[in-house]
C-alpha cells in the first residue's frame, strides 16, 4: 500500500471521507428536489453539516436517497461541483500561474509597481489557464482523495436541526 494510499485509510480520514461523499450525495439529491437553494455544507467525523433553510423532512429524505444511491454503487453521487475541493484546485493553479506569469522565484524579475502592473494582462491570462485546467482536476480530487463513495457500513443514526446567527443548520450523525 503506497503512503498516501496508507493516509486515505487512517481511520479518522477514511470517515470524513465517507461523510463528504454522503454529504455530496445529499446535496445532489436534495438539488434535484429544491432548485434554487442557497446552501452551504461540512463534514466532520460524526457526519456532516448542512447550512441554510431547506426543510429537515427533505433533508432526512436526501441523505437517506444519497445513501441508498451511494450504496448502490452510484460513485458519481459523491462528485459535487461546489465542492470545497473544486475551488481550492482553481485558486491554488490560478494562484501559482498568476506568480508565475509576474517572475516567480526569478532574479530577474520585474521589481518596480509599473513593471509588475505592465504584467498583469499576462498573469491574468495565467491565472485563466490555471482555472481551466482545475475543471476535471477538481472532480478527479474529489473521486480519489476528499471523498470515498464506498461507504461501506456507513448508517445515518439521527438528523438534528438547530439555527445559528439566524441560520439553519441540519447536523447529519452518521455511524459504522
Amino acid at each position: 500500500m503506497s503512503e498516501t494510499n496508507f493516509l486515505l485509510h487512517i481511520p479518522l480520514i477514511s470517515r470524513v471521507r465517507r461523510n463528504h461523499a454522503l454529504e455530496h450525495a445529499t446535496m445532489n439529491v436534495l438539488g434535484e428536489h429544491y432548485k434554487k437553494l442557497g446552501l452551504v455544507a461540512r463534514s466532520a467525523p460524526s457526519g456532516f453539516y448542512i447550512y441554510g433553510d431547506v426543510p429537515t423532512d427533505g433533508v432526512i429524505a436526501a441523505a437517506q436517497e444519497g445513501l441508498k444511491r451511494l450504496q448502490a454503487g452510484r460513485r458519481q453521487m459523491a462528485i459535487h461541483p461546489t465542492c470545497g475541493t473544486n475551488l481550492a484546485v482553481s485558486g491554488v493553479l490560478a494562484g501559482v500561474a498568476a506568480f508565475l506569469a509576474l517572475g516567480g522565484l526569478s532574479r530577474n524579475r520585474p521589481r518596480g509597481f509599473l513593471q509588475n502592473l505592465a504584467r498583469l494582462p499576462v498573469a491574468c491570462a495565467a491565472a485563466l489557464i490555471g482555472i481551466l485546467i482545475a475543471q476535471p482536476l477538481g472532480p478527479l480530487l474529489q473521486a480519489h482523495v476528499t471523498t470515498e463513495a464506498d461507504v461501506g457500513d456507513l448508517s445515518i443514526i439521527d438528523i438534528t436541526q438547530e439555527r445559528r446567527a439566524g441560520i439553519l443548520v441540519h447536523h447529519v450523525h452518521t455511524g459504522g
